[in-house]
């Protein structure tokens, strides 16, 4: 079953930023665009290359008005006692969720019942609060920055443009697609 235009439930959930912690609720992600960036574990091998793969990139997608969200099973405590041992977790500037009992997990479709962890996924949501763009992999292997930026950036366009659609590889400033009439019913 797909999740796109999929409408993201209500929730409330601590979070860990800047060396505080705060709540974050869906009322906070309405509005921007967001990517929800679910990983296994804190203190894990694969997951801080990834987080700090974001960091690295986090001014871009705040200047492109995208919010980003790493969220795991793990506690805000948990959270917070990562950032202070690890020298890449320290580089991290955006909201870590914390998803104790699952919930975000589930209403995204990543949860692994079996380990009580969340499957690496990466979801591109709307201001609506709509699914867009979700990609989901095998827990062995990370992600990338670059291209979760480059599909928010194609998200955005397609949306502002929803007579034009983005070809592989696509960036912005690059040719769009403009379907012909024939083809409009097959997308």
């Amino acid at each position: 079953m797909s999740l796109i235009q999929k409408e993201i439930a209500d929730f409330s959930v601590q979070a860990f930023q800047d060396n505080t912690f705060k709540t974050v609720t869906r009322a906070d992600i309405l509005g921007k665009w967001s990517v929800f960036f679910f990983y296994p574990a804190d203190f894990t091998f694969v997951c801080p290359t990834e987080l700090e793969d974001l960091a690295t990139k986090y001014d871009d997608f705040k200047a492109a008005g995208c919010e980003i969200y790493s969220v795991s099973c793990d506690t805000h405590f948990v959270h917070k006692a990562w950032h202070d041992v690890s020298k890449a977790i320290k580089k991290i500037r955006y909201p870590m969720l914390a998803d104790p009992t699952g919930a975000l997990a589930r209403d995204f479709g990543v949860m692994i019942e079996s380990s009580g962890m969340a499957e690496r996924g990466d979801f591109i949501v709307n201001p609506e609060g709509k699914i867009v763009a979700y990609e989901v992999i095998a827990g062995n292997v990370g992600r990338n920055a670059d291209e979760i930026f480059r599909r928010v950036q194609a998200s955005q366009f397609v949306a502002k443009h929803g007579d034009q659609v983005c070809p592989a590889k696509w960036k912005p400033g690059a040719e769009t697609l403009k379907p012909s009439l024939d083809l409009v019913g097959l997308l």
